[in-house]
């Protein structure tokens, strides 16, 4: 792999500095920086002709910035004539705008595609979109990689899994996430029936499946402001669980939400909050476990560089 060139931005360098020590190969010399009105600047310090070039980059808070910055060094690569250029993006900005629900409203997440693809990447790496149909946003390849090996492994270590365990969908939307992972675990599913009466708040009603006497597994994509979270683990344990966990690829984290989960920690209603370092958390809490996903993006990155299928990686 001596022609594989590693690029991090700003957004998650700890993550990419693990995938650097995964692979064993460092990272290119590159410096991303602001200029005094606060315009990225991007400049390549090493030769990349030719070269199989991966940047890591995800679009979290704050994601216009850290979308710029992608962009920028796209851009800069493809100018010093890089020969392929793949963007390992971990989480995706804008993924949860991708269809219409007013008239007027834009289709973010196709937008963004387009930008990324125009930019000059070839190829891109994302884990876990919110709706698989992003994948077809772009004009270009795109590997979906999932968090799933990581989590329920952690899971299956910690004594979960079997009749004793249950997976729960906090929604309907994400019952075919719930089903695929209690699979791993050889457990049932539970499902949450909410409303949501206005955006980020959330209304449990019903819990559709059983739950009484048994150890409890929220999965979900994001956790975001934890209303939904919170709210479907207290339900739970009103109706019997013994233990929830909750665990999510992306941990958004933003509002009341860090406050919302340590809360549920310390009065016991959820046992632990399990998420990955898609996005490096600002704010650690008593209870929180960060599993890494460096080891899964790794070999991805070796799959792609040696032409060898991504979808082996998930075969259960």
């Amino acid at each position: 792999m001596k022609q594989v060139k590693l690029i991090t931005g700003s957004s998650n360098p700890q993550l990419a500095r693990a995938i650097s020590g995964n692979l064993g190969i460092p990272l290119a010399d590159v410096t991303v920086g602001r200029f005094s009105d606060g315009e990225v600047q991007v400049v390549i310090n090493e030769s990349v002709r030719d070269c199989d070039v991966y940047i890591i980059q995800s679009l979290c808070y704050p994601a216009n910035d850290n979308i710029m910055e992608l962009l920028l060094i796209a851009d800069a690569l493809r100018r010093a004539s890089a020969g392929r250029i793949t963007a390992v993006i971990p989480y995706y900005a804008y993924g949860r705008q991708d269809r219409k629900v007013n008239p007027r409203d834009p289709i973010s997440a196709k937008l963004l595609a387009d930008i990324l693809t125009v930019s000059g990447i070839n190829h891109v790496v994302v884990i876990d979109l919110h709706a698989r149909q992003v994948e077809g946003f772009f004009d270009i390849p795109v590997d979906h990689l999932q968090a799933r090996p990581v989590l329920s492994e952690y899971f299956l270590s910690v004594g979960l899994g079997g009749d004793d365990t249950v997976v729960v969908s906090p929604d309907i939307g994400g019952v075919a996430r719930a089903r695929n992972f209690a699979k791993v675990l050889g457990s049932p599913i539970a499902i949450i029936d909410k409303r949501r009466p206005k955006p980020n708040v959330a209304e449990v009603m019903n819990i559709i499946g059983e739950v009484e006497g048994k150890r409890a597994v929220i999965i979900d994509d994001i956790i975001d402001t934890a209303g939904t979270i919170v709210n479907a683990a207290r339900a739970i344990k009103e109706r019997g669980a013994k233990e929830v966990y909750t665990a999510c690829t992306h941990p958004v984290f933003s509002g009341p939400a860090v406050e919302r989960l340590s809360e549920a920690v310390k009065e016991g209603v959820i046992k632990e909050v399990v998420v990955t370092d898609t996005i490096p958390l600002r704010e650690k809490f008593e209870g929180v476990k960060v599993l890494s996903v460096s080891g899964m993006i790794a070999e991805a990155i070796r799959r792609i560089h040696f032409g060898k299928s991504i979808s082996r990686m998930f075969d259960f």
